[in-house]
């Protein structure tokens, strides 16, 4: 009975997709017609922002920032903007494109509460829908002046961004709080700007008040924008000025009063690296320096060069913790050095007219890589980082360089476009994408050169003759004198004949699967790795709060065991560890930083691989690290006898 009913199942189910078949031939003609696709042309961009001109903005802007309400985090401003007769249409421009920061990181998704009225009427105003940094507004007959106001909403917590204000102190940053018109060079307009602070609180900027005594509300001294926001302001409640050098001030706020118990041995290192920063470069680019230095860790950290002074944040402990804290110590000597190497020199394509143009990165590896050379070499003469520490710091760049795979395929000059690209967001494979290697790998080009200027002079010529060359015309020239690789070139020739185009193309433009180490053959030291960490390198761990296994398993983890970094290619990689991973135990027990080590140390006499029970997500997995190498740290080993080349560049001048 089954059989039948299945026969006849399949006979009536043949006749049915037959029929199907038939009516989808029939029609298959009308289907295989092709349809015409929609393809529409694109809407031509409009170019509605005027161009910068090099010529005197008709009048001075007048700004006015009420930085008082500190529990909120809010600056009010008023900005009353003049306007030539006749003008009908005004375009403003907040800040996009930041020096310091070489990328558009502006933050106008902060103002809120925007109001433009002139003669009392309240203007229209509407956002380019191209540029959403410039607001066009259409002006009444008659208008000479627009009076701006709006606040600024700083963040309140890291999660939305750097924190500038506190209970305690504060940050302003010109160009969070201010517009500027379109049409003109920046350097054009200028600007009388006054500060509303909290009663009692004290300041540092590179800006002059037109009364030196005045507290509360400041009023500067008229200024062209540029500079402006080229002087940004440390204030406070908890407040200190030392004077290192004429026309050279140390500005220091921090949370609580004891924070600023300076030494006058530790302020006395400081006055010694204003002196060893002239004597090497010979000039002085700035008319008077402000050091900007917060100690919190409730205001964000930061580290930005101005031409005339510097912001510099760092956590608590700077002074009171003085020897704990050596990888802080070098942040105050690298932004000096930008007054010369950065603001006053700089790569020509980094220049702009305004805050609106892009700036192109290409000579970062002179701008900020030449900067970290001298910024170590200054942190050793003027002794706010002993040498043996210096040495032991070079060793973790030439170490971190080395070892680093990306390098296979990306090249040092590529690097100079993450400041766009990236952001400084996390990356999940940070040694194999490579991030911002303009800095350190900088760093070791300029010792490779300084070590080929010896050389090739027998040791009479150095990096510092470079320096006076390239960073000292001008005395007391805050303007801005650009370059390009060819004025880089010529200048080293000048010291000591070479190709020195090639030299530098081969480190920096070419893929360069080996570091630039040469230096360390002919300055008298090497590289090794050993099995205890430099005192340094524990200072480091400890600040960071991390355990850094870079150099044995391949990977960082942080203070509660999370892999914070894994290296590419490495023994962790291979094991198919990734950040984020959590490290629960080790060999069957749980884990803490020196169970690992001692794994570590005890697979290399063992010759078993170390078994880790992980947990990555909501999934728990054991995985099996084969290395059987030990612990590695770097640190530099001098192999010559007597003074060598690396000694005399670290030397103080005297």
């Amino acid at each position: 009975m089954n059989r039948i009913d299945g026969v006849s199942m399949r006979l009536v189910s043949t006749a049915v997709s037959t029929a199907v078949l038939a009516t989808l031939l029939a029609a298959a003609p009308a289907l295989a017609q092709p349809v015409a696709q929609s393809a529409p042309q694109p809407t031509a961009l409009p170019d509605a922002v005027p161009p910068a001109r090099d010529i005197p903005y008709p009048g001075t802007i007048r700004l006015t920032v009420d930085a008082t309400d500190t529990a909120r985090g809010i600056f009010r401003v008023k900005e009353a903007i003049p306007v030539a007769a006749g003008t009908r249409a005004l375009t403003l421009l907040y800040p996009e494109w930041l020096p310091g920061q070489h990328a558009p990181r502006g933050p106008i998704d902060d103002v809120a509460g925007l109001r433009f009225t002139a003669g009392g009427q309240v203007l229209t105003w509407k956002r380019d829908p191209v540029n959403v940094y410039a607001l066009h507004l259409d002006l009444p007959a008659g208008v000479t002046e627009v009076l701006a106001e709006f606040q600024y909403l700083s963040p309140t917590t890291t999660a939305q961004g750097r924190v500038v204000m506190t209970p305690d102190m504060l940050n302003l940053q010109w160009n969070l709080v201010a517009f500027y018109p379109a049409g003109w060079f920046t350097r054009q307009i200028p600007v009388d700007a006054t500060a509303i602070l909290p009663a009692g609180w004290r300041y540092g900027t590179a800006l002059e008040p037109r009364d030196p005594a005045a507290l509360g509300t400041v009023a500067f001294k008229t200024i062209d924008f540029d500079t402006l926001v080229d002087s940004p302001m440390f204030a406070g409640r908890h407040f200190r000025q030392e004077t290192l050098a004429p026309g050279v001030r140390l500005n220091i706020v921090a949370d609580s009063p004891e924070e600023l118990a300076a030494t006058p041995d530790q302020i006395e290192r400081h006055r010694e690296l204003v002196r060893q920063a002239v004597k090497l470069f010979g000039a002085q680019h700035y008319d008077h320096y402000d050091f900007l230095l917060a100690i919190s860790d409730r205001l964000g950290g930061i580290g930005l060069e101005h031409h005339r002074s510097s912001e510099n944040g760092v956590v608590p402990g700077y002074f009171t913790k003085w020897a704990d804290n050596a990888g802080r110590h070098n942040l105050l000597p690298h932004e000096y050095t930008h007054s010369w190497d950065g603001k006053y020199r700089r790569g020509a394509d980094l220049f702009t007219p305004d805050f609106s143009m892009p700036m192109r990165n290409s000579l970062l590896w002179v701008y900020e890589g030449q900067t970290q050379f001298w910024g170590y070499v200054l942190q050793a003469r003027s002794g706010i980082v002993s040498k043996e520490d210096t040495l032991s710091a070079y060793a973790m760049i030439a170490a971190l360089h080395e070892k680093r795979p990306g390098r296979q395929w990306r090249p040092l000059v590529d690097t100079t476009n993450d400041p766009i690209m990236s952001a400084r967001r996390p990356q999940p494979w940070l040694s194999w994408q490579r991030s911002e290697d303009y800095y350190n790998e900088g760093l070791l080009v300029w010792l490779d050169t300084d070590a080929k200027l010896r050389e090739l002079t027998g040791g009479r010529k150095s990096m510092d003759d470079f320096a006076r060359a390239f960073f000292g015309p001008g005395d007391r020239d805050w303007g801005v004198s650009t370059y390009d690789f060819a004025t880089v070139a010529s200048t080293l020739n000048g010291i000591a004949p070479y190709d020195w185009a090639g030299f530098l193309k081969k480190r920096v433009d070419a893929v360069a699967p080996q570091a630039p180490l040469g230096w360390l053959a002919t300055s008298g030291y090497r590289l090794a790795y050993t099995a205890e960490p430099t005192a340094y390198w524990l200072s480091e761990e400890k600040a960071r709060k991390i355990t850094d296994l870079s150099y044995s398993l391949g990977m960082v983890i942080d203070k509660d065991a999370q892999v914070t970094q894994v290296i590419w290619d490495g023994p962790a990689f291979a094991a198919g560890i990734t950040s984020g991973t959590t490290l629960l135990a080790v060999g069957g027990h749980a884990l803490d930083a020196d169970d690992l080590k001692r794994a570590i140390t005890d697979a290399k006499t063992s010759g078993k691989p170390i078994e880790l029970l992980v947990k990555k997500g909501d999934r728990f997995q054991t995985v099996s690290i084969a290395y059987r190498g030990g612990l590695q740290y770097p640190r530099l080993e001098k192999v010559a006898k007597g003074e060598a080349a690396l000694d005399r560049l670290l030397a103080p001048r005297r």
